[in-house]
């Protein structure tokens, strides 16, 4: 691979890095995976980056009041929608991902 198609690569990577804050102000890293559309809400699914975890966050799309471009993300507590969404990811990637039962 030459350099030119490395740097490519590289940025790529970069593109589905997400920082957010945790509820102490630490900045926290995860890798988005994939959005999910339920019930007429988009949630996005992310894998921490840090930690031998293999769970993944699910976390509801608000866009931003007077903001065309801007998102918020807010924690779902709902158990019945975190599985729901969960599933639909499930079938979705079931091809790229390997899931344990």
């Amino acid at each position: 691979m030459d350099e030119m198609n490395l740097e490519e690569l590289e940025m790529d990577e970069l593109d589905n890095i997400l920082v957010l804050n945790d509820a102490d102000g630490n900045e926290v890293q995860f890798e988005y995976l994939a959005s999910v559309d339920y019930e007429g809400d988009e949630y996005i699914v992310l894998m921490p980056m840090e930690g031998d975890d293999t769970e993944v966050v699910i976390l509801l799309v608000q866009p931003v009041e007077g903001s065309d471009e801007e998102e918020a993300y807010i924690g779902v507590t709902d158990e019945a929608i975190l599985e729901a969404v969960f599933e639909i990811f499930k079938e979705q990637f079931s091809d790229i991902f390997e899931f344990e039962e």
